[in-house]
């Protein structure tokens, strides 16, 4: 295969800084689009492969899990911008092969960019780095598994983990947990406790479910849809299409966020005449700019004049014969709601009181409410009492079990909910090990394995021998970063299963092996029955196929599902009480074995067939009844709180570019925000410059202040820029060496990502040394 020249690394001095825009999509993202694909694949592939994703027959995009239509036509090109970028990323023609890992030492790759580093092709070949060396050589499959099952048996499973990215198919992620607790351990910390792992601490206890109870349909009935604490037009751009068909059906959106986000104003179909030659589709009717941390007091805010317009006007507001039959909690929830604090309310949120009645008015006019939220909301503190407080306002109006209402939590990997679904997880619940246990005549173990946030702890303390991590790139994607790189480089072995190189492939263990994989858009054709075909499950519960075509960029590429038997056979032997082979072999025994084991998957390889696939039960949505511990939903009292930064400093987020998923990125230009060339910036509003007594464009180094301890990232150049008041934004993963480990979620120990207190400090060689000899001191 042809090799494409790569990319150059970043010149962070080349930055330009432009004007946001005010619409997303457009004739310029088809443009973007084609470009990148035919950079990076060449036409045929880029061609082959737009035609097929997210269609049905195709692919699963390897972006976002946002659904697809189960009722009707698909759209001839079903995918968004960033989809097309992620398949090109995926189908190019770059190869990294033994020769790229031999020119490159591993002192010269840890000083490169993730952007040079994912930039450089698929990986062709397994690679292993030993104690000692400087470069990873080659090594045959055998040599790879038997390596990993030596180290495996060479120490306990409580000192082993298995990490897991939201890429990983159902099939595979169902093996995967299986090879965990064959082996003895539950430590399977993956991508979900990093970004809705509060949604589910906060859903699971209130409503019975961890997941959203809406549907692509429900969206358009809805009268009302919030969209909170996300950026669709950059992170699902797709949602952009179902919230502008609801609009013209007559429905109201609500945007929350504490920045401007083009995608949230108007949108541009470059699949209608409208969104070519027209002006677009206006996407929000109201803008609330909150303050990052605000959304807590806000939905207290809106509960209260919910139940202030029921006392006005009884019997109109509050469904009373819903919360009576299906909920508990109501009176405390109505008694701690009673009166609101007007002035601590409008500091908490920076927006006025007049701005949040009107948002109130809307909801208390609607008949059939969706709240949808994503990482704004998950990734602080106090989230899952925020998360909370949404489904109390949701509980409030009877918005579950009916058209065009429910909760709606956007997921962002493609089968990042699968892959709990399929469990993995490291607290699982008594009901699906003792099913495993009866199916495959293993012992699970019942104690509780680690989390990210707990593995990165682990690391830390030198707990970890054996780190395998299913897709992903953990040491980019966690808090902490140089504390986690590391740890990550005292662990014995680290295994990479992967497509292409990054960071975590760099700051490795002792010994580190890299399994290159195929990837959504290959074809996989090397078994005894012939190509085999996968599942995924979206945002809203439909579980269907995936199935590449194109050709793999190599032959030495393996399906995850038979790396995951290989390495099962090479820890647990060739004589285990599982038939690993069987299932690497013909994947339909994998869906056997899943349909008797998880509820709603009975039948699970002829539903899987069908034309739409199926979907999960979901009782709110489906029966509005709710499985937790007392058979009904939960209003729940939570205390106000908000982030509040110490003088001098401001409250600070990460968010993604538009050139990027989560730590792939694929370019330099953040489009609709007027970035570009750069990705050290920290956008603040002008006046916080003013009152701060910098200006746009300062170079600084960022600081972050939690539990008497300080964090630092250097060289980040400052832009002015209308977020709200008192807040600030900068990239992951760039900033996330910012974040304290202990900074955290409440309950779901999601890292605090939009939660750091920071101040700047003119940038200057000599105070950024000092800085980190002392931190390397401590």
């Amino acid at each position: 295969m042809i090799r494409s020249a790569p990319v150059s690394d970043i010149n962070e001095d080349n930055l330009v800084v432009g004007d946001p825009k005010s619409t997303a999509a457009g004739v310029e993202a088809v443009m973007v689009s084609l470009k990148r694909g035919y950079a990076q694949a060449g036409v045929t592939r880029t061609v082959r492969s737009m035609l097929r994703v997210n269609q049905r027959g195709g692919f699963d995009c390897p972006g976002c899990a946002w659904p697809e239509s189960i009722t009707g036509a698909r759209k001839p090109a079903e995918f968004c911008e960033n989809g097309a970028k992620a398949i090109a990323e995926e189908s190019t023609t770059r190869i990294v092969t033994p020769a790229w890992w031999a020119a490159h030492p591993i002192s010269e790759l840890r000083g490169k960019t993730e952007y040079w580093m994912g930039n450089q092709g698929r990986i062709s070949e397994p690679m292993i780095i030993r104690e000692g060396e400087t470069h990873y050589t080659p090594i045959t499959w055998s040599e790879a598994f038997a390596t990993i099952g030596e180290h495996v048996k060479a120490t306990t499973p409580e000192r082993t983990v298995f990490y897991t990215s939201g890429r990983t198919a159902n099939e595979t992620a169902f093996m995967y947990g299986l090879l965990a607790r064959s082996l003895g351990t539950n430590n399977l910390p993956d991508c979900s406790n990093m970004c809705h792992e509060s949604s589910g601490s906060a859903l699971n206890p209130t409503i019975g479910i961890g997941k959203g109870t809406v549907s692509l349909q429900d969206f358009d009935s809805a009268q009302v849809i919030m969209v909170v604490g996300q950026n669709p037009g950059t992170n699902h751009p797709r949602m952009l299409s179902a919230l502008a068909e609801a609009r013209h059906k007559g429905a109201k959106v609500i945007a929350v966020n504490p920045l401007p986000e083009a995608g949230l104003m108007n949108f541009k179909d470059p699949q209608s005449v409208n969104g070519v030659i027209g002006k677009g589709d206006v996407i929000s009717d109201e803008f609330l700019q909150i303050k990052v941390g605000g959304d807590l007091a806000l939905f207290q805010a809106l509960g209260h004049l919910l139940l202030q317009e029921e006392l006005r006007n009884p019997g109109t507001i509050v469904d009373k014969s819903f919360i009576e039959a299906q909920t508990d909690g109501y009176a405390a929830y109505a008694q701690a709601r009673e009166e609101l604090d007007w002035e601590t309310t409008e500091i908490a949120t920076g927006l006025t009181r007049a701005e949040i009645t009107k948002v109130a008015d809307m909801l208390a006019a609607s008949k059939a409410t969706i709240i949808c939220w994503a990482l704004g909301l998950t990734q602080q503190p106090h989230s899952v009492d925020t998360l909370r407080e949404v489904i109390n306002v949701l509980l409030l109006q009877g918005n579950f079990g009916k058209p065009g209402a429910g909760a709606c939590p956007v997921r962002g990997h493609s089968n990042v909910q699968g892959d709990r679904t399929m469990g993995i997880w490291e607290k699982p619940g008594e009901n699906l090990l003792a099913a495993l246990d009866a199916e495959f005549g293993i012992s699970s173990p019942r104690e509780h394995g680690y989390d990210s946030t707990e593995a990165l702890h682990a690391f830390e303390k030198d707990e970890i021998d054996v780190f395998v991590s299913m897709g992903g790139n953990f040491a980019l994607a966690n808090s902490e970063t140089e504390r986690l790189e590391a740890g990550m480089q005292r662990a014995g072995l680290t295994v990479h299963i992967s497509t292409k190189p990054n960071r975590s492939h760099v700051v490795h263990g002792k010994t580190s092996l890299i399994l290159p994989t195929l990837g959504r858009t290959d074809r996989d054709d090397k078994h005894p029955g012939g190509p085999q075909f996968l599942s995924v499950e979206d945002s809203m519960s439909v579980v269907h196929s995936t199935q590449g075509r194109l050709t793999p960029v190599s032959e030495h590429l393996l399906a995850e599902p038979v790396i995951v038997a290989r390495m099962a056979q090479a820890i647990l032997g060739e004589d285990h009480v599982i038939d690993w082979k069987a299932m690497a072999e013909d994947y339909d025994v994998i869906r056997d074995h899943i349909s008797r084991v998880l509820p709603g998957f009975e039948d699970f390889n002829a539903r899987v067939r069908g034309r739409n696939g199926f979907v999960l039960p979901n009782p709110p949505r489906d029966t509005r009844t709710f499985a937790t511990d007392i058979g009904k939903a939960r209003f729940t009292v939570a205390p106000l709180e908000f982030l509040s930064p110490p003088e001098g400093h401001l409250v600070l987020q990460t968010m993604r570019s538009h050139d990027q998923y989560n730590t792939t990125f694929y370019g330099l230009d953040d489009r609709y925000r007027g970035i570009k060339n750069g990705r050290r910036v920290v956008l603040v509003h002008p006046e916080d410059l003013i009152e701060l007594g910098f200006k746009d464009r300062d170079m600084v180094d960022v600081i972050s202040t939690f539990g008497g301890s300080e964090r630092r990232a250097n060289k980040f150049r400052l832009v002015s820029y209308p977020t709200a008041r008192g807040c600030a934004a900068a990239y992951f993963p760039e900033a996330n060496g910012l974040v304290h480990r202990e900074l955290v979620a409440r309950e779901s120990n999601t890292p605090g990502f939009k939660a750091m207190m920071v101040r700047f400090v003119e940038h200057t060689r000599e105070a950024s040394a000092t800085f980190d000899e002392d931190a390397v001191r401590k």
